[in-house]
């Protein structure tokens, strides 16, 4: 057994810019966008698989491919069990994962993954409370304007001053009773968090992305070209303070396109490769790489834009070489039918990037695009959303939540020609009105996929097939997707 621990990931539903970016997917790009890309030659080169049928699934019924299977479900619980309790992002370590929620969080016992068991549920309120785990600490975000850093905080709106938004520190020595132990606020709350190792084995830093901001904000004031770095110290975590507040656009991010694409300001969510100094950032309107050898002061070393077909740059993923990556674009912010013909396969989808050159000459070359071959009803939110890698040696497959399309595994070791190789899908929460629900975050963990379903609770899939079989050599201490740790390969 390979024995490695890796750190991190997840998303909002994007209600303010839902409508803007279904827009764009009703929109053929004009012309003259096609030259505002470095991409734009490639773009149309690329040639996608077309869309299957729409498999007609009734409310809740399963569909899947034979190699691909579900062995458990285990449905929220009060109290998460309401609708407006959605469930986020996971996190692994040993045999327990844990799962960020609207309302707090909840810790399960994964030991028998065909029969999970919920450890203790904390009620935690505020949005989206996307969760990261280090040894004895829990970190998590809240990125809805409240009243006080408390678990009992109300709603209270950004323009008073005493309102707070930021990252939530938690001791989980005792998983049944896990205790609050620091906050930290942070420039326009916090989205999302990357846990980056710091070199010393000292420290750990919290990488917090975020946007929106505004000009009557007094604590997220535009253009807000920046993240928060929160520097944690392992030994005395109560110390836990903002450190850096880097630019990344000093000479400001991308301007968007109303209607068609998001402006920068800030960004959704970063994905670091420690091992490696490297990081990668998903930053609205932008797609970013970063040099993180100096963990307080990343650098951006190269930057990428795809006007014709990317709306919201949301997460991306590491090859296991570094020597790719995969940004997602979350078209309609996670809350809209974009699965579908009418919006086609390149938009609401993932794109694969090379990375060529070394050093500060590194430059992230487009190749090509995937979303799921399925075509799903207009009553399904359905868009690329959060996977990880399957370490699988010698060859680059990841698996990856898509909302209410389900959850697909699919193979990008050839760059230009990305193709599915499992998938399954529940079928419709309604069949008479669009309703946010489905995969948000799906993973996989030593020998089995999980994913965090917003409405249903927890999935476990069992994947068997001939090529993903190695995966079973690897095996994670600790797993926190948006830290890409590596693994032994050939």
């Amino acid at each position: 057994m390979i024995s490695l621990t890796l750190h991190r990931r997840r998303s909002r539903t994007l209600g303010v810019v839902a409508t803007g970016l279904l827009a764009a997917s009703l929109t053929t790009a004009p012309a003259s966008s096609a030259a505002a890309t470095p991409d734009a030659e490639a773009v149309a080169a690329v040639t996608a698989a077309p869309a299957t049928n729409d498999p007609g699934l009734g409310v809740d019924e399963i569909s899947s491919s034979p190699n691909l299977r579900q062995i458990a479900n285990l449905p929220k619980q009060a109290p998460f069990n309401t609708p407006g309790a959605a469930g986020t992002d996971l996190a692994f370590q040993g045999r327990y994962a844990f799962a960020g929620n609207y309302n707090g969080f909840v810790i399960y016992d994964i030991g028998r993954p065909s029969a999970p068991k919920i450890v203790s549920q904390v009620l935690c309120p505020g949005s989206q409370n996307d969760i990261s785990v280090h040894g004895n600490l829990l970190f998590l975000s809240t990125d809805s304007s409240r009243s006080d850093d408390s678990c009992t905080s109300t709603s209270q709106s950004a323009s008073v001053k005493e309102s707070w938004e930021g990252i939530k520190v938690f001791d989980i020595t005792d998983k049944t009773n896990p205790r609050y132990i620091k906050s930290v606020e942070t420039a326009c709350g916090s989205h999302t968090h990357t846990l980056v190792p710091g070199k010393d084995r000292k420290t750990v830093y919290l990488y917090v992305s975020s946007y929106s901001p505004r000009a009557d904000f007094p604590d997220c004031q535009p253009p807000h070209d920046s993240i928060s770095i929160v520097k944690v110290p392992l030994k005395k975590p109560t110390d836990a303070a903002v450190v850096a507040t880097p630019n990344l656009f000093p000479d400001g991010g991308y301007e968007g396109a109303p209607g068609k694409a998001s402006a920068t300001s800030g960004c959704h969510d970063i994905t670091a490769y420690p091992t490696k100094d490297l990081a990668a950032g998903a930053c609205m309107g932008d797609g970013i790489l970063l040099d993180i050898r100096n963990r307080e002061a990343p650098r951006v070393i190269n930057r990428v834009r795809d006007t014709v077909n990317f709306a919201f740059w949301h997460s991306a993923t590491f090859n296991n070489a570094g020597t790719k990556v995969v940004f997602t674009d979350e078209l309609g912010g996670g809350s809209a039918a974009t699965c579908n013909a009418t919006v086609g396969p390149h938009r609401g989808a993932n794109a694969i990037y090379d990375i060529t050159g070394r050093g500060d000459a590194r430059k992230m070359v487009f190749r090509s695009y995937y979303k799921i071959p399925r075509t799903n009803a207009n009553t399904e939110n359905c868009v690329a959303h959060n996977g990880s890698l399957i370490p699988v040696l010698g060859r680059d497959i990841m698996v990856q939540a898509w909302y209410q399309g389900g959850v697909s595994v699919w193979d990008f070791t050839d760059s230009a020609k990305p193709k599915e190789i499992a998938y399954w899908e529940r079928g419709p929460l309604s069949d008479t009105q669009l309703t946010t629900a489905g995969a948000w975050s799906t993973y996989y963990y030593n020998g089995h996929i999980y994913s965090s379903d917003i409405q249903k609770g927890l999935d476990v899939l069992e994947l068997n097939d001939w090529r993903t079989w190695t995966a079973h050599l690897v095996h994670f201490r600790e797993l926190n997707v948006q830290t890409q740790a590596g693994y032994l390969s050939w």
